[in-house]
């Protein structure tokens, strides 16, 4: 019989074309990661035009780098929902 895979959905992976509002829609909690990050676009009126791809170049960062670090924080925010044993 073929093993079973964990069907856990985390949520979709995240790509540098996704916008800034595409993004805290699905997880508003990401406000947080981009404050702790220094950055400014919770709130800014572009949000719902710039893409991932857009904030790492203006900041000056990694995008691979970002698009991880805000995965990681969507997976702790779900993990952090799930009761403890």
């Amino acid at each position: 019989m073929p093993e079973q895979k964990d069907s856990t959905i985390v949520g979709p992976r995240l790509s540098s074309d996704m916008t800034v509002k595409e993004l805290l829609d699905l997880y508003p909690k990401l406000m947080q990661t981009f404050m702790d990050l220094g950055l400014l676009c919770v709130g800014c009126p572009v949000e719902a035009f710039h893409t991932l791809a857009d904030v790492a170049r203006e900041y000056g960062l990694d995008q691979n780098q970002l698009l991880s670090r805000l995965q990681h924080a969507i997976e702790n925010s779900v993990a952090t929902k799930e009761p403890k044993p």
